[in-house]
Formats: C-alpha cells, sequence, structure tokens
C-alpha cells in the first residue's frame, strides 16, 4: 500500500470540496483532494442544472398553452416531445458536468486522487485498497446522497429518485411523487405541465420550506389547480404490480381508498449526508445525532472531550444548509482554516436564502416565520402583499401569490420574510441583500423602485410592515403602484 504525507486532505470534490481545495492551496501545496465517486458535483449532475433546464421545458409549454390568453392563437395541438426534451436535458447537463470536470483536470495529478475513504485514525485515511493517508489537518466534504422511508421500495424497480430521472430517454405517462419539498415541488410542477399525470404526497403537512401558514395555505391551493397535492396524505399501501406502481391512499377531498397505478414512484424524502461509509467513529469526533459536532462559524469539529480537533466538516455533509452557494462559502472556510491551522479564523455567515423555482416561485430569506414566532408576541410586526392586483403581474398574467414581510417592534429593523409570489428568486435578492445590511424598515422605503415593476409590490408590503411597526401612515387599501404618483 502507498503511503502519503500531507497537510491538507479533503474528501469530497464537490462543490465544497473545490473550494476547499481553493482555499487550503492558499496556505500550503501540500493538499489532496479525494473523490470516490464521479466528477461533477450534484448541483451539475443531478439538481440544480438539470432540474432547472426540465423547468424551462415546462414553463415553455405551460406559456405555449397560455398564448390565446394574451390574443395569441397557436393553431393546432401542442405536442410536447418527451425524448427531445430529455435529450435537451442530458446535453445541456453534459455540458456544465464537462465544466466541473475540465476545472478537476486543471488540478495537478499529484494533488488528487480516485478511490473511497474512510478514517484509520483521526489523522490517517485509507483510499480503498491502495493508499494510506497521513494528513496533518482533513476536510469532511462528502455531500448527501438520497433516501427514502423503507415502505417505498415495495415500488421495485420503479422506484426512482431525482438521481435518477435526469437518465430518463423519455417522459413517462404517470408519476407518483413522494415529498413536497423543494426537488419534489420543482419536479412535480415541471412533469406535470410536460403532460405527465401527476400525484404529489407528503406526510407532516410541509410544502417546501414554508413555514408561514398564510402562504402554505395559499401554495397549497394553487398547486392543487394544476395537479393533486396532498401534504398530509393517509397512504395505505405501495406495490409492485405489473411492471407499474400501485398507490392505495384517501383522496383527499373524498375522503375514499382509491387505488392508482403509475409509471414510476419518484421518491423525493430527503438527502442524507455521505457520512456512514466513512467509519467516522475512528477519527473520535463528539457526536450528535450521528454527525460531528462542529462550529458554525468555523467548520471546525470537536474531538470526543470537547477540544477543538483539526477535522473540519462542509457543505451538505453537516447538513446545515443544503444549498450550493452554503455549500460553496462553507467550502472556502473549511478550507481556509484547514490550510491556516491552527490560527483559526471564524468565517463571515450571509444572510440565509432559500428559492424554489416552481411557478409562482418559494423564497425565504432571513428569519423564517417558524424563527419570528417564537418571539414574543409584541416585539414584532408583519406586512404583506398578495399579488392578485400587482400592475406588473396582471400584465404578464403572473398575478399571483403572497408576500409577508416580518419587522421588529421598537427598532424599526427589517428581520426576514417568506413568499409565493412571481419571479420571487429577484425580490427575495434585494431583501436578502438588506437584510444583511440590518437596513430598517424605513431605510428600505428610501430606495428607489421603478414603475411600473414587480418591485413595487415589495414596496406595498413593507408600506404595510412600517405602518404596523407604527413608523409610517396606515396603507391606503389600494394599488398605488398601477399608475404614476405612487
Amino acid at each position: 500500500m502507498q503511503e502519503r504525507r500531507v497537510d491538507v486532505a479533503i474528501i469530497g470534490a464537490g462543490s465544497a470540496g473545490l473550494g476547499a481545495y481553493s482555499a487550503a492551496r492558499a496556505h500550503t501545496d501540500s493538499v489532496i483532494l479525494i473523490e470516490g465517486g464521479p466528477y461533477g458535483t450534484t448541483c451539475a449532475r443531478v439538481g440544480c442544472m438539470p432540474s432547472k433546464l426540465l423547468i424551462a421545458a415546462a414553463e415553455t409549454a405551460h406559456h405555449v398553452r397560455d398564448a390565446s390568453a394574451y390574443g395569441v392563437h397557436i393553431d393546432g395541438d401542442i405536442n410536447v416531445n418527451g425524448r427531445d426534451v430529455m435529450a435537451r436535458v442530458k446535453r445541456e447537463r453534459d455540458h456544465f458536468v464537462e465544466g466541473v470536470i475540465d476545472s478537476v483536470d486543471n488540478i495537478d495529478a499529484e494533488q488528487r486522487i480516485r478511490g473511497h475513504a474512510t478514517f484509520e485514525s483521526p489523522d490517517t485515511l485509507l483510499i480503498d485498497d491502495h493508499t494510506r493517508i497521513h494528513a496533518e489537518r482533513i476536510v469532511i466534504a462528502t455531500g448527501s446522497s438520497p433516501d427514502y422511508p423503507g415502505f417505498l421500495k415495495a415500488a421495485g424497480e420503479r422506484l426512482v429518485t431525482n438521481d435518477d430521472i435526469f437518465y430518463w430517454d423519455d417522459l413517462p405517462e404517470s408519476i407518483a411523487v413522494f415529498g413536497p419539498g423543494v426537488v419534489g415541488l420543482e419536479l412535480a410542477q415541471a412533469l406535470s405541465r410536460l403532460g405527465v399525470r401527476v400525484r404529489m404526497f407528503g406526510v407532516n403537512g410541509t410544502i417546501g420550506p414554508i413555514s408561514d401558514p398564510d402562504i402554505r395555505d395559499y401554495a397549497d391551493r394553487y398547486f392543487n389547480e394544476e395537479f393533486y397535492l396532498d401534504p398530509e396524505a393517509d397512504t395505505r399501501n405501495v406495490a409492485h404490480v405489473d411492471d407499474r406502481v400501485e398507490v392505495t391512499f384517501v383522496e383527499r377531498d373524498s375522503q375514499r381508498e382509491v387505488t392508482e397505478r403509475f409509471d414510476y414512484l419518484l421518491a423525493t424524502t430527503g438527502r442524507p449526508p455521505n457520512i456512514k461509509g466513512l467509519d467516522i467513529d475512528r477519527a473520535c469526533l463528539r457526536m450528535h445525532e450521528d454527525l460531528p459536532v462542529f462550529d458554525r462559524y468555523t467548520l471546525q469539529c470537536q474531538r470526543r472531550d470537547g477540544t477543538p480537533a483539526s477535522i473540519f466538516i462542509a457543505g451538505d455533509a453537516n447538513t446545515e444548509l443544503p444549498l450550493l452557494h452554503e455549500a460553496s462559502d462553507e467550502g472556502h472556510l473549511a478550507g481556509d482554516n484547514a490550510g491556516r491551522y491552527p490560527d483559526i479564523r471564524a468565517g463571515h455567515r450571509r444572510s440565509m436564502l432559500t428559492v424554489v423555482f416552481t411557478d409562482p416561485q418559494i423564497a425565504t430569506t432571513g428569519q423564517t416565520w417558524a424563527e419570528i414566532e417564537q418571539r414574543d408576541s409584541d416585539s414584532y410586526a408583519i406586512g404583506e402583499v398578495d399579488f392578485k392586483e400587482q400592475g406588473r403581474a396582471r400584465v404578464m398574467r403572473q398575478n399571483h401569490g403572497l408576500l409577508r414581510v416580518y419587522g421588529e417592534q421598537g427598532s424599526g429593523l427589517f428581520l426576514g420574510a417568506e413568499m409565493f409570489g412571481p419571479q420571487a428568486e429577484h425580490l427575495a435578492h434585494l431583501l436578502a441583500w438588506c437584510h444583511q445590511q440590518r437596513m430598517t424598515v424605513a431605510q428600505m422605503l428610501e430606495m428607489p423602485f421603478y414603475h411600473p415593476c414587480l418591485e413595487e409590490g415589495l414596496r406595498t408590503a413593507l408600506r404595510d410592515l412600517n405602518a404596523a411597526l407604527r413608523m409610517g401612515p396606515a396603507m391606503a387599501r389600494h394599488y398605488m403602484e398601477n399608475g404614476p404618483g405612487s
């Protein structure tokens, strides 16, 4: 077995691992990057990018079907060619993956190694049966993998995850989706708009990252206009019958027990971290619920005795914020601290920002409602806008959704927001920037708002909040942004 000694070993060459490698290299050339699976990152291969390609096709089909509402009439039937849709998804997906692989190929061959890493001791890694690496510091950036409850395994070979569907050659006729989280919602709506019969089942009533009950109820009603969604489903049985999936459940409205068959069962019920295969117990780390205990500002793990370890954990592997931009930030922070060890530095953590690319989009930023409601009831206020009468939204026939913003009584600080609305990805970025700058609602209202833009709807919500904070006049209950003089 080959023996190697390095300053920093990084397990995983995904978004967090590549960020860690780049940051560690600023301090030492004695770095090695270990990868046991395919190069290309989860985002590029089976996550963010291929899902957005599928969504883009779905949005095109949806807009074509809706064209007559604008007086634009499409002659003949609309034909969604599933093979053509998936061919483009895979072709463009491969382009993004190749870009990541090219960046890995640019890393010195002596600084990367293929194989599955396991801990032999807190400072020693075994790479399969061919290499032992003695590392002064180690970064765990092993990402996550899809998982599902045991009863779904009854679907047999008809059970798929998002890691599978982007390798399809064609679209199915029908699919049952279990798990209305971020991935499930995006894929369910996209497939529905592409002509696939969709039924979606949840367990605990949640819809994506929404915690505000008013927004959740709005989203629940809206999605059910497009496809069946029961976020608190009573699923009685799942079976593999005649090369299809048979699902027995209590229908939401009728309360009748019904049985339906589908081509596939898509499980989008979570992505636990890839920790179990590391023999993590040999790292002698302090653990909580099977995960290493770590400092979120330095990403440094703790030894069993509670003292700081020379091991860091970043990205989906620590489960804190399983988002690509967070994984990249965490990778740089962990790699920087591993490189400069023992001169550990606390990193800057950005304001929370989550976007779900459904239509309307879902977004949360700053503090969520779940966090806000933990405060004393007289310490915060809420402002909102319904996009039904928002001028630009009506022009684009996207006048659906609800935005709720939260502020702190006394200081007037903007605390956070949740929304289900048109182009929420852009509104959420503005709000995240304001939150990170610790702006007050009054300061946000001093910013320019062009007419006619969706941002005027944001201004309406902020004015409503400012009035609730008793720092501005009561809102006039009409939409001034529909015309000049607002």
